[in-house]
């Protein structure tokens, strides 16, 4: 299957490859800490970049719960296999710890023809052998560092990732970093052939997860997409949620429960609680830790009203991908429906609260691709795009931009979203966009006024910025 996409993510991998190409980085050798979701391409990406280098290479992608030394036998027999300057020399090794296997890829890279080293999935590594990381850093600074090698270290949990480059870690400053995110509006539209407003809905539907979005064939409308996925419950679309979801959450945790409740539209903490807990709402000592812990591997997250006042108390909670956002709300139960034999009762279910349900999962990719523009000329000083709201939610602005977060030096303009087919924003929106905007802290009747719509917009309205959909694709090719 052909590669698209992710241009700039190869790109940063290839200036670092010249860096050890060129001999011009602080040591010969080059590592780089790549993270990102489960399922988010990743592996894909790296085997891409391989491929396209011209060097060798070596992929070794950990077991789970394998036994320490069977990974590392399994490890130096890839390495003597890979094609490295000097695997030879090393084939039929068994190492007895990691600090050998890693010093016998030293010696099978040699000090001659650059090359790649792959491990995939480091948290597990560091899992089966709490000696990983130490030995990692004594044979990097000693052996590897030395040698023409760029080091790549890749892993789905990123609280694990992201604590290797932790001050007082074993190998703390000693990689650069990258965040695999998923594929962006503009990689989307261009995969699926699709108009910027429709492309928009797929990425709200795909996530920009690279198998799911690969599965959309280019000029598919919404509906027919849908349709052809629900049909089997092998389908990408149906199949990458629950395959995420197992890898990290086991279904009978309480972590999973919360990100149910999460994902089908809880945003509140007294509401999570209640909602998981049922009668009695689970305990705030059970339930922080548990939040604390999705938001770290980035699978959910925490809002705050953006404003000129400081507020902490109205966190509002939300499942951080789109694509996920979307199995939990309809697909999860879709997969029985489609295992039956009915996936038309999924459908119809979908487009029963298609509207509502896009209607606020928009707002966040509008924010993102608002931020993404901005500051532009208009907005020279725009650095953030949110929202606020009050402990009612009524009213609730859309789009806050300011200068900074969590609380605005000041506050440059308040909008709001209208992502309907048919109605554009008209002047009912723009007044109650007015009356609401009022309440916001840090804003006056001198205040700008912007609005994003997916329809267009009522003529003559007194709006400073009046965004649409290709606008916000536009975003991506600045």
């Amino acid at each position: 299957m052909d590669f698209t996409g992710r241009a700039s993510d190869l790109d940063r991998l290839g200036r670092q490859l010249r860096l050890v190409v060129e001999g011009k980085g602080g040591t010969r050798g080059q590592a780089v800490i790549v993270t990102g979701r489960r399922r988010v391409g990743k592996s894909r990406l790296v085997q891409e970049f391989c491929d396209r280098s011209g060097l060798p290479y070596v992929i070794f992608q950990a077991t789970r719960g394998r036994s320490p030394a069977a990974e590392r036998n399994d490890f130096a027999e890839a390495v003597a296999c890979s094609g490295l300057a000097e695997g030879e020399l090393i084939r039929g090794a068994m190492p007895p710890d990691w600090n050998h296997a890693l010093r016998a890829l030293a010696l099978a890279a040699g000090d001659g023809t650059p090359c790649i080293v792959v491990l995939d999935e480091i948290p597990w590594l560091m899992e089966q052998d709490t000696e990983f990381e130490g030995a990692l850093q004594t044979v990097w600074d000693r052996h590897l560092s030395t040698r023409p090698i760029l080091l790549i270290l890749v892993g789905s949990d990123l609280s694990v990732m992201e604590s290797l480059q932790e001050y007082g870690r074993p190998f703390f400053g000693r990689a650069a970093h990258m965040t695999l995110r998923p594929l962006d509006l503009h990689d989307v539209a261009d995969m699926t052939g699709l108009a910027a407003a429709d492309a928009v809905d797929a990425l709200l539907i795909t996530g920009g997860f690279p198998e799911v979005v690969r599965s959309w064939e280019p000029g598919m409308t919404r509906v027919d997409f849908l349709r052809a996925s629900l049909a089997t419950p092998l389908s990408p679309l149906l199949a990458a949620g629950e395959l995420s979801l197992l890898g990290e959450f086991p279904s009978a945790t309480h972590a999973r429960t919360v990100l149910e409740a999460i994902g089908t539209g809880e945003r509140t903490f007294a509401a999570i609680a209640a909602a998981v807990g049922g009668a009695t709402p689970l305990p705030s000592g059970t339930l922080s830790p548990i939040l604390t812990n999705l938001i770290a591997k980035r699978v959910v997250a925490a809002d705050l009203p953006l404003s000129g006042r400081p507020d902490t108390r109205n966190k509002r909670y939300r499942v951080a991908d789109s694509y996920l956002r979307f199995w939990l709300a309809f697909l999860q139960r879709a997969v029985a429906d489609s295992e039956r034999g009915r996936p038309d009762l999924a459908l119809r279910r979908i487009e029963r609260s298609w509207t509502s349900w896009r209607g606020r999962a928009v707002e966040p990719i509008v924010r993102d691709c608002l931020a993404r523009r901005l500051p532009d000329d208009q907005w020279p000083d725009t650095e953030v795009v949110g929202g606020w709201w009050n402990r009612q939610n009524n009213p609730e602005i859309d789009l806050v931009g300011a200068d900074r977060e969590p609380v605005a030096g000041r506050v440059h303009f308040t909008g709001s979203i209208k992502w309907l087919d048919a109605r554009p924003f008209d002047r009912h929106d723009y007044d109650e966009l007015v009356r609401g905007s009022a309440s916001v802290p840090g804003v006056d009747v001198d205040t700008p006024k912007v609005a994003v719509s997916r329809a267009g917009f009522e003529p003559g309205l007194p709006l400073d910025a009046a965004w649409t959909p290709e606008d916000l694709l536009v975003a991506f090719r600045i």
